[in-house]
């Protein structure tokens, strides 16, 4: 029971692997509250920065129309040219500060994650449509969270708003008898002032809804022991595999060693445990190992050079440092000259003796 319940519960930190597979799905943090901050954010940017020219432009634009009324003709052929020079008019006057808005919205995404294309989010799923899921959905943690945070915005940036609207009432009572000018220019400090106040909580509400949001991302994103086993067959290779095919490579090397021994000069023994075969022919540098082995391997290089009469020497301490020192193909090392040197010179002149007996 142990052991299906480590398989199951996802309780491992998920992988970098794991976190990208969910970045190209489509599942990423989002706060729809630090949306909603840079959009209001935004607004107190163009409100501050763009509110005075871009009033001054519809208002001259305006003042004119109202002006020249009575020489405005607005029969059918005139008609659509007024409402397209009015509508150039305000596209002039607005089009940065709807662009700031844009781009403000499009931050409070990117800020949160790197650009995301992916068509998961728009594939049907039957799970969107059930009443089931749905009822789930509605009464979820994160359907609670949504219901909290409306609430305690509420309360709060309410409590803020009256906090700081309640010394203004004698002046807001007062402007019924103040010039229409007064009024707009008190507006639109009031406005700066109160999202102000707005920007600043919901700076604060929209930091704690992302950590809560990237904590449940992170959450959901955990993996269970069985999936992280799965990733790393996926990523490493399955180790059954990798033994198979290290198993096939030491196979073929064997056998290569083996077809390697009958062309070897000597055959260096301990004698029991450890085999060097070495090739050494005129013009080489230093004799290279052609095979090596220990134990069975060892006895199967000895077994090939007796039947092809590859010279065999017992020199214990040499066949150990051979063995540890030199790999296959590789030519063995200049401290091993001398006594290799002693070695092949012996078996030189005992051919030599040989060959004229």
């Amino acid at each position: 029971m142990a052991e299906e319940s480590d398989d199951t519960e996802k309780t491992e930190d998920p992988t970098h692997k794991r976190l990208e597979e969910a970045l190209k799905r489509g599942d990423v943090v989002k706060s729809q509250e630090v949306n909603t901050w840079f959009v209001i954010a935004g607004a107190a940017l163009v409100l501050v920065a763009f509110s005075g020219s871009a009033s001054t432009s519809l208002t001259a634009t305006m003042r004119g129309l109202i002006a020249k009324s009575y020489e405005i003709r607005v029969d059918a052929p005139a008609l659509p040219t007024l409402f397209q020079k009015i509508g150039i008019e305000l596209l002039v006057a607005l089009a940065i500060p709807f662009l700031l808005l844009m781009l403000a919205a499009l931050a409070g995404n990117l800020i949160q994650h790197r650009f995301v294309w992916s068509y998961d989010a728009l594939t049907p799923k039957l799970a969107r449509i059930s009443p089931a899921a749905g009822l789930r959905r509605l009464f979820s943690v994160q359907a609670l969270v949504n219901f909290a945070k409306g609430i305690a915005k509420l309360v709060v940036v309410g409590a803020v708003l009256t906090a700081l609207m309640w010394p203004e009432r004698a002046r807001m009572i007062a402007l019924t008898r103040e010039d229409p000018a007064a009024i707009l220019s008190l507006g639109r400090s009031l406005a700066l002032k109160l999202i102000g106040a707005v920007v600043a909580m919901l700076a604060v509400v929209a930091a704690a809804d992302y950590l809560f949001q990237y904590r449940r991302w992170y959450e959901r994103q955990k993996m269970s022991l069985r999936e992280l086993k799965e990733e790393f067959k996926q990523t490493e290779g399955d180790p059954t595999i990798k033994s198979k095919m290290k198993q096939v490579r030491q196979t073929r090397m064997r056998k290569r060693m083996i077809a390697s021994v009958p062309k070897a000069t000597v055959v260096i023994t301990n004698p029991t445990h450890y085999a060097v075969a070495l090739q050494y022919e005129r013009g080489m540098q230093a004799p290279i190992c052609v095979a090596k082995g220990v134990d069975a391997l060892a006895r199967k290089i000895r077994e090939v050079a007796e039947e092809h009469s590859v010279p065999l020497v017992e020199n214990p301490p040499l066949a150990r440092a051979l063995h540890a020192a030199v790999e296959v193909d590789q030519a063995i090392p200049p401290e091993h000259y001398k006594a290799v040197a002693e070695v092949i010179g012996y078996v030189m002149r005992l051919r030599r003796a040989v060959t004229r007996n």
